[in-house]
């Protein structure tokens, strides 16, 4: 997409460059064909990315919207008792991760309510390996972290889909630069299917270094007649 703007030399600037100097003439061209798109990737950046479609905007929040469902369906395929394992000290468990969800959930549903209330206000970021390593995920429940990411999901899925189209254009200041409404979207759209990757590689890395133990055999179970059989024969070779 090409927003239109200004990109001619002033004229006395062209006059200059033109005026008996053919590199100069060459000059005036390119800089004329090629300003337009300089301008424009100069202000998409500064934007925050390349505006949605509707169509594109429509599909991401659909998947927005789905993604506590296929959390809940990955989370089905792992065994409790390795919720709990860290394929490294400096990784997070598959219980640390749903507690990060959870708390990522909550600042994202106050930022996205901020930039549509309060466009241009500056919007607050956290640092999650600090909040990780200071707020006792091991002593909280996976199950209401879990409640409270679908929830928060929900309510603002409700609101996105509602929202008037000018609404999305709104922009806020953080400490990477401008965020948009459309950004903010895509970065959580992508956020849930991120961690079910690293869910599934725990899982992975645990089941190979848990393989299942072989079950112990067990001696065959001898019916009252054939005890009794084994019985009589062996009192006979005594």
């Amino acid at each position: 997409m090409i927003i239109p703007l200004p990109h001619k030399l002033a004229p006395e600037t062209t006059s200059f460059l033109r005026k008996g100097n053919k590199s100069g003439a060459f000059c005036v061209r390119n800089f004329e064909r090629l300003a337009p798109k300089l301008l424009n990737e100069r202000l998409i950046k500064l934007m925050g990315g390349v505006p949605m479609t509707r169509e594109n905007r429509r599909q991401k929040l659909e998947s927005f919207g789905r993604a506590p469902e296929l959390l809940a369906a990955a989370l089905r395929q792992f065994p409790k008792k390795m919720w709990l394992y860290k394929p490294a000290p400096d990784r997070w468990s598959i219980h640390e991760i749903i507690l990060h969800l959870a708390d990522s959930e909550a600042n994202a549903y106050i930022r996205c309510r901020r930039l549509i209330a309060e466009p241009g206000k500056p919007v607050l970021t956290y640092d999650a390996s600090v909040w990780a390593g200071t707020l006792g995920y091991f002593h909280q429940s996976t199950k209401e972290a879990f409640e409270l990411l679908r929830r928060l999901r929900r309510m603002t899925y409700q609101l996105l889909v509602n929202l008037p189209e000018q609404v999305w254009a709104n922009t806020a200041e953080e400490e990477k630069g401008t965020l948009s409404l459309d950004k903010w979207l895509e970065m959580q759209e992508r956020h849930i299917p991120h961690h079910i990757e690293q869910l599934r590689r725990n899982y992975e890395e645990w089941a190979r270094t848990h393989p299942p133990r072989k079950a112990a055999s067990r001696p065959p179970k001898l019916s009252p007649t054939s005890a009794g059989t084994k019985l009589v024969a062996l009192n006979a070779s005594l």
